[in-house]
């Protein structure tokens, strides 16, 4: 038997610590790339930050204007990077917690697979073959995928499925047929394995959790288009911004009341 994993909080301090050394390595450009409006953030940061540099060595232009602005947009590029990688120090948390689950889990293998009676042994759920009949009991977790061949069951599979309201699983039909990491409520089930360690739906959904590249979702989507839009609105106000820097005010002045005058 074993407890039910839990989903790593929020603001876990050991996430937390992951994802902001992984922040700043994802300050690569080549990281970058795939995110356009990010990257180009970055390039226009780099490039005020030279020209900041620059106004403070040589001593003229206004390094406390250059620095606000680049200050800002070195904040905008880290908070998007420390916000991808919480969400995938999330992801590989909750791969790890599956891990757990899955590995700590003992099952009651009967000892007589013939007879399906008789006393139990109390074994590692990665020990289980195909085939092999075990012994599920009210708030054990299910070892591994099966079919139940004896009893009915109410079980929870929130683990799995996310819905928090429990099923009702039984011998034939098709409701006999089980998940491992989900957990009985009451009653007892037997259940013949028939999913090997390493190929069972546990393993299947940590392999997507670790390796898939996840689709952006149609609000994702547009999120990206409007920070695209706002990003170029934003690097027009700040070139113009620049570029009005260049008219000194003496110069302005002259130019004024020769007008006038």
């Amino acid at each position: 038997m074993s407890s039910n994993s839990a989903t790593p909080a929020l603001f876990d301090s050991a996430i937390m610590t992951t994802a902001v050394k992984d922040a700043f390595r994802k300050l690569d450009p080549r990281e970058l790339m795939r995110n356009p409006v990010i990257f180009v953030t970055e390039v226009v940061a780099a490039l005020v930050t030279f020209l900041w540099i620059r106004e403070i060595v040589n001593h003229n232009g206004s390094p406390i204007f250059s620095g606000q602005i680049a200050a800002w947009l070195w904040f905008t590029v880290l908070f998007a990077t420390f916000a991808e990688a919480v969400a995938e120090g999330r992801g590989k948390a909750q791969a790890a917690s599956l891990r757990r689950t899955r590995s700590d889990t003992l099952a009651k293998r009967f000892r007589d697979q013939a007879g399906l009676k008789g006393p139990v042994d109390s074994i590692n759920a990665l020990d289980l073959r195909v085939g092999e009949v075990v012994l599920v009991e009210a708030n054990d977790l299910i070892p591994l995928d099966g079919e139940i061949i004896e009893g009915v069951a109410s079980v929870n599979e929130s683990a799995i499925t996310g819905e928090s309201a429990p099923v009702i699983r039984e011998a034939g039909g098709d409701r006999s047929a089980v998940t491992g990491g989900t957990t009985v409520l009451s009653d007892w089930i037997k259940v013949r394995i028939t999913a090997a360690p390493g190929s069972t739906f546990i393993d299947r959904m940590i392999a997507l959790v670790e390796g898939a590249e996840r689709q952006k979702t149609p609000n994702e989507l547009a999120l990206s288009i409007l920070l695209a839009g706002m990003t170029l609105i934003f690097l027009i106000a700040v070139v113009t911004l620049w570029a009005s820097r260049a008219i000194r005010a003496p110069s302005f002045r002259s130019l004024f009341w020769s007008r006038c005058w």
